[in-house]
């Protein structure tokens, strides 16, 4: 199968940003929606959009750091679809600050949403993938996990683990199944709002303001991933703006 008409796609964190932006795309272009993500009511709304649009979409609410969420997500698709296609971990955190402010939990909460949330997705989904003898991992790393620069370095550490985790699984895939690392740059989302330093979190604010790009540069990544033949594997996609160093 390819291209992305008919498609199903779960999407973690689509309330916003990068994953609405996909959701929204993936829609237009014909797939069959299921999206998680925390915040309820956006997520309703954002199914809702969907269908008044024409396309299909159920939610679940859904926190990456459960396991059993993860697991609810990919069964809603089951028993809406009867299988799943592509499974996008999107959801992410930045709560970034020097080491030396020494803020272990936001450093917990990294780790347990950036890099442990793609883990639950690939044990809620590599079974169904095993089974169905098809099925493709989108993995959202970071540009972070590329380039290291100070006070994002806990982040930096859970994106590069994604990167390294998703190249494993796909090693270990086997020719079913497809895994895509897409690791965008500077993107105008709502990444800095959860920035506790202030001194950081204006120097992140500026930089947004002169370059980020739309999440729609991301979601077009995504897309272009999902569409190729059953046979091609875009093993990693990097998006930043222009301007990015």
């Amino acid at each position: 199968m390819m291209g992305i008409d008919g498609k199903v796609v779960a999407i973690t964190g689509a309330s916003s940003g990068i994953g609405e932006a996909t959701a929204l795309l993936l829609a237009e272009r014909g797939a069959r929606l299921v999206l998680g993500a925390r915040r309820a009511e956006r997520l309703e709304e954002l199914a809702r959009r969907v269908e008044k649009a024409g396309g299909e979409a159920v939610c679940v609410c859904t926190d990456v750091k459960r396991r059993e969420d993860l697991a609810a997500l990919v069964g809603l698709a089951r028993e809406r679809f009867d299988r799943l296609d592509v499974l996008v971990s999107n959801a992410g955190i930045g709560p970034i600050s020097p080491l030396d402010d020494l803020r272990v939990d936001d450093w917990d909460e990294m780790i347990d949403v950036n890099l442990k949330g793609v883990l639950y997705g690939i044990a809620a989904a590599l079974p169904v993938f095993r089974g169905q003898g098809f099925g493709h991992f989108v993995n959202v790393a970071s540009t972070a996990g590329l380039r290291i620069v100070p006070n994002q370095v806990v982040y930096a550490g859970t994106k590069t683990a994604v990167r390294v985790i998703s190249e494993g699984l796909r090693q270990e895939a086997g020719d079913k199944l497809r895994v895509t690392i897409v690791s965008p740059g500077f993107v105008r989302t709502e990444f800095i709002d959860g920035v506790p330093n202030p001194e950081v979190r204006a120097e992140l604010a500026a930089s947004r303001d002169t370059f980020a790009i739309s999440p729609d540069a991301v979601a077009r990544a995504i897309a272009y991933a999902i569409e190729q033949p059953a046979e091609v594997d875009v093993g990693e996609v990097v998006v930043r703006p222009t301007a990015q160093a």
